[in-house]
């Protein structure tokens, strides 16, 4: 089992009420830096109908854990998604929305200069999107909140406690793969939507509730509803960070260098290239561009001692102990600022390459190929001062008696997606979790349903509600 959490947590998102001391989160509740704070010193106070949203959402606490529950059950792996949009379904309709498949459309992805190459299936994949319509008044400004149903492998399972797709609840806490990352954030969007409802309320404009696919690899299932014409005046993502909000986020690049070599027999290896020798050295090239980027980094990320990082994270070459590999395949992801081009990374990384190769006489012969499959996404920011962040740092401030942290992240999210491609504005904000990604991963339950208070605090603000 994990060890207990910081005890700051329960004091984050035990009560209805934050002292100022214990209002910004703990640096482990988000992949991300805290930047420029705002100060509680004017922090409004709550209304009697703050107090009603606040309570009719808390009254939701228990279907808000049976759904999230429900979701995590279902292995969301890539191709695999649709089980849990099954699920997305059905809690909809128990929102009372009535939910809309948006299909992906490859021609039409492969089409938009801001989608992600993939070389796999997608034209049985479902992004999912529930409009709740205003009602008689339409002066409100429109909202997107979205999150994504997709999650990373669980490999090696045989490191969990228990069962990744069995969800476990244990002291507050939601166990299983892709509970923090991110069915949480389905699950406090929709019982923000759920508890608003029940209070007879509507908005005064749309509010598209999205559940999408492949977040985990391209974006292309967000990029996939704003082809379909699903825009709005602004969209929050409910990505686990903690209660703070992101204002600016890295890029993401994948790219594969395919190592070729001669093959032979291991007792003749003189005549023969080895293609996973080959691939180490490369490793060590690239190297020096995660030097260069760190060494170069912008404001805010050069607050971090290393916000770029090139990670090896597949690696693939030979099939027999007795034979030298004539072939080796290195999976790679690195980070981009927000100011940079993808395309300039590309010159980069494809220059160190073919430097590397004609260095090394193994290689020279046997030049080796840049592949790229998946992400590919520029970085995304948006300004503190943005009436978007502050409409919903106020909610926050008032829920809360002190304003979030404001932060930006060395990963990359969807908001990139409807900031670049739609020109609509876009932050995450969402419950505290742990080990996203990783063995033992989970979500501190109480924060689920906090999140979600807020977000009706702020849908009521942003677009009006009656």
């Amino acid at each position: 089992m994990d060890p207990a959490p910081d005890e700051v947590v329960p004091a984050l998102y035990g009560g209805s009420r934050l002292t100022s001391e214990t209002a910004v989160p703990p640096e482990s509740a988000y992949d991300g830096l805290a930047v420029a704070v705002p100060q509680a010193e004017a922090v409004a106070e709550d209304t009697d109908e703050d107090r009603g949203i606040v309570e009719a959402i808390a009254a939701q606490g228990e279907w808000i854990t049976e759904f999230l529950a429900r979701l995590v059950d279902k292995p969301t792996l890539l191709g695999g998604e649709e089980a849990g949009q099954a699920v997305v379904r059905e809690a909809l309709r128990e929102v009372g929305l009535e939910p809309v498949d948006v299909p992906m459309d490859p021609e039409a992805l492969h089409a938009h200069p801001l989608a992600s190459p993939f070389d796999w299936d997608v034209s049985r994949k479902r992004n999912v999107v529930a409009t709740w319509d205003p009602g008689g008044d339409d002066d409100g400004r429109s909202l997107i909140l979205n999150g994504h149903v997709d999650v990373v492998s669980p490999e090696p399972r045989a490191q969990w406690a228990r069962d990744p797709f069995v969800a476990h609840v244990e002291d507050d806490w939601l166990y299983g793969r892709g509970a923090a990352d991110m069915k949480c954030g389905i699950a406090a969007m929709l019982g923000a939507v759920k508890g608003l409802r029940e209070l007879g309320l509507r908005p005064h404009a749309p509010v598209h509730l999205q559940s999408v696919v492949e977040e985990e690899c391209t974006g292309n299932g967000s990029l996939q509803t704003v082809l379909a014409g699903y825009t709005a005046d602004a969209a929050v993502i409910i990505e686990p960070f903690g209660g703070a909000i992101t204002t600016s986020q890295v890029g993401v690049l994948w790219f594969h260098v395919r190592m070729k070599g001669l093959s032979g027999h291991a007792a003749e290896r003189g005549h023969a290239v080895n293609a996973i020798e080959s691939s180490l050295k490369m490793i060590q090239a690239l190297r020096v561009l995660e030097t260069e980027l760190n060494d170069a980094s912008p404001a805010p990320y050069d607050q971090y001692p290393h916000p770029i990082g090139l990670n090896v994270g597949t690696i693939s070459g030979g099939d027999w102990p007795s034979t030298v590999p004539g072939e080796c395949t290195i999976g790679f992801r690195i980070g981009l600022y927000p100011d940079m081009a993808v395309r300039d990374l590309q010159d980069r990384i494809e220059a160190i390459v073919a430097e590397a190769a004609v260095d090394d006489p193994s290689m020279f012969g046997y030049p080796p190929e840049v592949v790229y499959n998946g992400f590919r996404a520029p970085g995304y920011e948006i300004a503190h001062d943005h009436p978007l962040v502050g409409a919903l740092s106020g909610a926050y401030a008032r829920h809360h008696g002190a304003p979030p942290a404001l932060v930006a992240t060395t990963g990359t999210t969807d908001a990139r997606i409807f900031g670049l491609a739609a020109g609509i504005p876009s932050v995450c904000f969402g419950p505290y979790a742990e080990q996203a990604h990783g063995v033992g991963e989970r979500v501190y339950l109480p924060s689920v349903v906090s999140t979600a208070q807020v977000l009706g605090l702020f849908v009521r603000d942003w677009c009006g509600l009656s």
